[in-house]
């Protein structure tokens, strides 16, 4: 068993209802029993005298708690008076973080999201890969999940995360992607839409549309049990439907929005290597192996081969299909360590690095068959509590993607733990050599685990470490450059249908959308403006609605993104 911990284990044990301060080990320990409050000595009843008083039985949450902010506290004091002069890293590599609403409060309304981006902007970060598709639902207005099971997001009364308050509840889902698309690019960031849950359906406690209207779609153990070993239900990864579900999902968000890169995690598997005995796999084991049942085995070595040959073959179709529809949107991956990941989910990632265009599985459509299943960066979950341990396993992955992968170790990207299931959040001095690590291995980067350690528990020494700001070495120079500011024009008041006119007096060409903020958040105006040579000198101006408090405009790569898939920029 690897020594570390999962980002499934960390939302489980949200769901579970402990308080943890990042992604938790895969085995939960048992939380200490109550100890019992001392009873009350009898009192007679005439005269009645004051009762002493009656301590207060420790309440456990609480005290790991205070014992969870002591611990970050005393860390970042730790940490701030050993601050060492750092030179700036002039190398381009991916300075990435995953946001999420589980266990923070980064992105819990639209006021923290605002502030969220602007800090990690300031801190250093280039890239965030935020939590999009949750627990059945997405984190956006979809019609493609609302064809499936009739809504187009969590509904209202509906609870889609352990941290969600009564009022987040009684509501109907928020369009968090646009929420946090719009303020990312605001300051420069990269956008990566992370489909965190993949195939994972519900948690074992939530029972939600994709649970209660589709059972034949659920993986299933040797005794029919629908609950995988880590507390989730998950959906088939062999069968046809929810395979075409969460493709179209990629993309009808890819296309809909101007999305730098879409991310899977290491859920697009079997939920884990006793899984796999429900009907429609078995049908199609029969079918491919003489009429035969799986074995009862699940270790047996050809029923895992099996299996993870399937995992491989929806690996190509979703890379080949999601290039077909959305060029050049980005194609990333983050899967749990390997060969770790092959012994428990028949994951075998590495070997996907090496596939060219003559890999390419046949589907129906022709475009699609023509694409070489590529995917653009693997960042392993290489989630350690200290740096021996740290360099250990990173060192494993250098060499299996050497070995398995063609050698392409600048498509790695190291997933760094900062804070975990533990109260104390991992030393900074650790995670200081474990950047300077995979900076030295030729990795292309490292993204955090997770937003909670960059923005609450080491932001000062993470800045000091990244020693200024870099773009993505992933993406053009300039892709993404901070927002356009207008100005409102005070020589006329109201146009004849009430709308307002904003000015800006410079501008670069491209094509840009414009947004606004109502006073709560920023919004997207229907539509995009292309900006051409004359505006540098002339400026731009725009028309908005009275409602309007503040107006900018964001580039819209969607169209470059195109140019961007037969020209990719030089990898460093």
């Amino acid at each position: 068993m690897r020594q570390g911990i999962s980002k499934a284990a960390f939302i489980l044990a949200a769901f579970a209802g402990l308080s943890l301060s990042g992604a938790c080990a895969e085995q939960l320990p048992s939380l200490p029993s109550l100890p019992k409050p001392p009873s009350v000595p009898s009192v007679p009843s005439v005269p009645k005298p004051a009762l002493p008083s009656v301590p207060k039985a420790p309440d456990p949450a609480d005290e790991a708690r205070r014992a969870a902010e002591k611990a970050i506290e005393d860390a970042r004091k730790k940490a701030e008076n050993a601050l060492p002069a750092v030179p700036a890293n002039t190398r381009p590599e991916v300075r990435g973080v995953w946001v999420t609403t589980t266990a923070n409060d980064a992105i819990a309304n639209a006021k923290n999201t605002g502030e969220t981006m602007k800090r990690l902007r300031e801190i250093g970060i280039n890239t965030v890969y935020v939590e999009t598709w949750k627990n059945g639902y997405t984190q956006f207005p979809s019609a493609a999940l609302k064809k499936v099971i009739g809504v187009d997001r969590r509904p209202a009364l509906m609870k889609s995360d352990p941290s969600d308050t009564p009022e987040t509840i009684r509501a109907e889902g928020r369009d968090l992607l646009e929420e946090t698309l719009i303020e990312a690019h605001r300051n420069g960031l990269i956008y990566v839409a992370w489909f965190e849950y993949g195939f994972m359906a519900a948690h074992k406690d939530t029972d939600n549309h994709l649970r209660r209207m589709y059972p034949q779609w659920l993986s299933r153990d040797i005794k029919g049990n629908e609950v995988a070993p880590n507390g989730f239900v998950w959906m088939n990864p062999l069968h046809p439907e929810p395979r075409k579900l969460l493709i179209d999902l990629v993309v009808e968000a890819a296309k809909n929005y101007d999305l730098d890169g879409v991310q899977l995690d290491d859920r697009i598997v079997w939920p884990y290597i006793n899984m796999g005995y429900d009907d429609f796999t078995k049908a199609a084991y029969a079918k491919e192996n003489d009429g035969k049942e799986p074995p009862a085995d699940h270790k047996d070595p050809a029923w895992m081969r099996w299996r993870a040959d399937k995992v491989n073959e929806y690996a190509k179709m979703f890379t080949q299909t999601v290039r077909s529809e959305v060029p050049g949107v980005q194609i990333s991956l983050s899967p749990a360590v390997y060969p770790w990941c092959f012994e428990n989910y028949l994951l075998e990632w590495p070997k996907w690095a090496s596939w060219t265009k003559a890999d390419a599985m046949k589907l129906s459509d022709s475009n699609a068959t023509n694409t070489a299943p590529h995917w653009d960066e693997y960042i392993p979950q290489n989630y350690r509590y200290n740096y021996p341990a740290f360099e250990a396993t990173w060192k494993d992955q250098v060499k299996h993607m050497n070995q398995l992968g063609g050698g392409k170790v600048n498509d790695l990207l190291a997933g760094i733990m900062s804070t975990g299931s533990e109260p104390k959040p991992v030393a900074w001095d650790d995670l200081r050599k474990a950047v300077d690590y995979t900076r030295a291995s030729g990795a292309g980067g490292h993204v955090w685990w997770f937003s909670k350690g960059t923005l609450d528990v080491y932001p000062e020494q993470t800045k000091a470490l990244y020693n200024g700001w870099i773009e993505s070495p992933r993406f053009p120079a300039g892709w993404r450059e901070p927002s356009v500011k207008f100005t409102r024009d005070e020589t006329e008041t109201y146009t004849k249908d009430g709308n307002l006119r904003w000015l800006t007096s410079t501008m670069k060409p491209g094509r840009y959308r414009t947004i606004i903020h109502d006073g709560t958040r920023w919004s997207y105006l229907p539509g995009t403006t292309d900006v051409g040579e004359a505006a540098i000198k002339s400026g731009v101006s725009v028309i908005v609605p009275p409602t309007a408090k503040q107006v900018e405009m964001i580039r819209d790569r969607r169209v470059d993104r195109v140019s961007k898939a037969t020209n990719p920029p030089a990898k460093p």
